[in-house]
């Protein structure tokens, strides 16, 4: 969600802390703000509602000197968008930049204002700002006062401070949000993510949970549970091409859509031989935990739900084990019964949802055999709080609405399929059909996006529509979920996802000739179900978008247009048919004219409950 980004050099940081937050924008905001410690040790602070451009702006005309600041972008939880709202939040001599929330922000505000503090912002973030402050007044040691201060926050934070008593430094720390230090030469970082710091270092110290680091140009101090030498856990990251790079594309969405074969190819790459998933691909111990699992427990948010809910028929038509999927959300609020030897799979593009990452903390009070996490984020507290992980590899995803992740991840849950089901229903016959489907994805795929000039004509008939129904059967039923939620994120459309057999029991009542309806038919067992449940809609008058298999017999007329799929093996058929929903979105959200990459409301990593 917000982002933080901080530096102290023997050279102006300003530049550093922009270029940082332009970095962050596809996490989503709503505001923006820099703290700077001048020269003369005094604290100057500029803060913009709007895009870093904005800020950006404001910084020219009245430029921040400093060799020590903190930047943010805020996305509103406490407080509406405002440039009284947005970070840095200040008290006096003190500058806080925070993600998360505190929870007990009101009984300590309450506190605070009876010590004469003032308020000038609804957030609960400026309550640390004002603590800190207090605490300060009884000691000038700031590790000692942040201690203090933090020791009374409930709730989840990163935070990074700065104090002009103590300039040339910054204080940060986390606790169920994630943080990151950066390693320069004469000058060092903190950031909520890396990919703020790549043009300025690529060595990385991931904070574990409680950690309290303070920075300077010459030296990085790392306090809290783990006393391992600083140098012994940085992290050199590759240099792969740099994901911020638009190219020639239109928007990041765009690009990221068509970058889906080769990110295939990429995750595919080393764990499939010529007939077998390679199951050390998942980690030293899986051979030895896969053998032992009797039942899935899938954890995931979003996009990543979905997906899970594809794997639920995967690993029970393939595999022949149970498999259970719920939203994190839900999850870690009840009371749970986990079956024998089952393992805990938890989905997430950032590794820091914080509802999954929370749901995945709990479950080591459960009777789980292991925990393994798909994840798109080495590094990210989800990988290295799970037993076993997967990684992604689909490169940095800018656009905030999942693409080329939300693909992985169901490559990812069918190699899973694949590995775990050598040890139960999957006979060799079955494990080498699943390889070869595997391999064939990226030219099915790359097939598949031919369709985006058919589709981008079809767009237009979104246009003036208010609502959208999705329909689909079998493990095309979350497909249908994932097409009418990319819909609603980017272009504001509200559409909706439906069992097809399910028509009947409610949605017909809504289908007229004002909301259009996407269906998605593969040529497979249930499609003749599928055409009567289509014939249904057609009756009504509704305008009827059919993503069907090359081989299925259905005909355009007035009120149907049918683009045909690319015919593909049946257990990759989700993966493919999920291209036509992104572009089909994507075209829609252009059309309307709304902000694609950065929609309204929304954040990439949701690193809050």
């Amino acid at each position: 969600m917000c982002g933080i980004v901080g530096a102290v050099a023997q050279r102006e940081v300003s530049e550093i802390l922009l270029e940082g937050l332009r970095r962050l924008e596809y996490r989503g905001y709503d505001s923006a703000g820099i703290a700077m410690l001048k020269h003369e040790g005094k604290l100057q602070r500029i803060r913009r509602q709007g895009k870093v451009s904005e800020l950006s702006e404001a910084c020219r005309e009245t430029p921040p000197v400093g060799r020590t600041g903190i930047a943010h972008t805020r996305w509103a939880t406490h407080g509406e968008p405002s440039e009284l709202n947005a970070h840095p939040h200040a008290s006096g001599r003190i500058a806080v930049v925070h993600n998360g929330i505190i929870e007990n922000h009101e009984s300590l505000r309450e506190s605070l204002t009876k010590k004469g503090y003032v308020f000038e912002s609804a957030t609960d973030t400026e309550v640390i700002a004002h603590l800190l402050h207090h605490e300060l007044k009884t000691s000038s040691d700031l590790r000692a006062a942040m201690d203090r201060t933090l020791d009374q926050l409930e709730g989840a934070y990163a935070v990074a401070v700065i104090d002009e008593n103590h300039p040339g430094r910054v204080m940060a720390a986390r606790l169920g949000s994630p943080l990151v230090v950066g390693l320069g030469i004469g000058e060092n970082y903190i950031a909520s993510d890396p990919q703020a710091l790549r043009p300025v270092t690529d060595r990385f110290i991931f904070l574990e949970e409680g950690e309290l680091v303070e920075i300077t140009a010459a030296e990085v101090s790392i306090f809290g549970h783990n006393k391992d030498v600083v140098e012994s856990r940085a992290v050199t990251l590759d240099e792969r091409r740099d994901g911020a790079d638009k190219g020639n594309y239109r928007h990041y969405m765009q690009k990221e859509i068509f970058e889906q074969p080769a990110a295939i190819e990429r995750t595919l790459a080393g764990r499939v031989s010529d007939k077998h998933v390679l199951t050390h691909a998942f980690g030293i111990a899986a051979e030895s935990v896969f053998r032992e699992v009797g039942a899935v427990q899938i954890v995931a948010c979003g996009s990543s739900y979905y997906t899970g809910l594809v794997a639920k028929y995967w690993f029970e038509e393939y595999a022949g084990i149970p498999c259970q999927v719920e939203v994190a959300s839900e999850l870690r609020y009840r009371k749970t019964a986990v079956l024998p030897k089952t393992l805990l799979v938890t989905i997430s593009q950032s590794g820091e949802t914080a509802d999954t990452l929370a749901a995945l903390r709990d479950a080591k009070d459960k009777n789980y055999i292991a925990s393994l996490c798909l994840c798109n984020v080495p590094n990210s507290s989800m990988v290295r709080e799970s037993d076993l992980s997967l990684m992604l590899e689909a490169g940095i995803e800018i656009c905030v609405a999942s693409t080329k992740a939300f693909t992985n991840q169901l490559v990812d849950l069918l190699l899973l399929v694949g590995a775990i089901g050598q040890y139960n229903d999957l006979d060799e016959a079955g494990h080498c059909e699943l390889v070869e489907a595997l391999k064939a994805l990226p030219d099915v795929v790359k097939s598949t996006l031919k369709l985006d000039d058919q589709i981008c004509h079809i767009a237009e008939k979104f246009v003036e529509k208010d609502h959208a129904l999705f329909l689909g059967r079998g493990s095309h039923y979350p497909i249908a979920l994932e097409g009418a939620l990319k819909l609603k994120e980017i272009s504001y459309i509200h559409a909706e996802g439906y069992p097809a057999g399910e028509l009947k029991h409610g949605p017909l009542a809504l289908v007229d000739d004002d909301m259009p309806v996407v269906a998605v038919a593969p040529g497979d067992e249930l499609i003749e179900k599928l055409k009567s449940n289509l014939e249904e809609v057609r009756a009504r008058g509704a305008e009827l978008i059919v993503f069907a298999d090359e081989d299925v017999t259905l005909r355009d007329d007035e009120r149907v247009t049918v683009l045909k799929v690319p015919a593909c093996a049946a257990m990759i058929s989700p993966i493919v048919y999920t291209i036509p929903v992104q572009l089909l979105a994507y075209h829609v959200a252009v059309y309307k004219g709304t902000d694609v990459d950065q929609p309204r409301n929304l954040a990439k990593s949701v690193t809050v409950e």
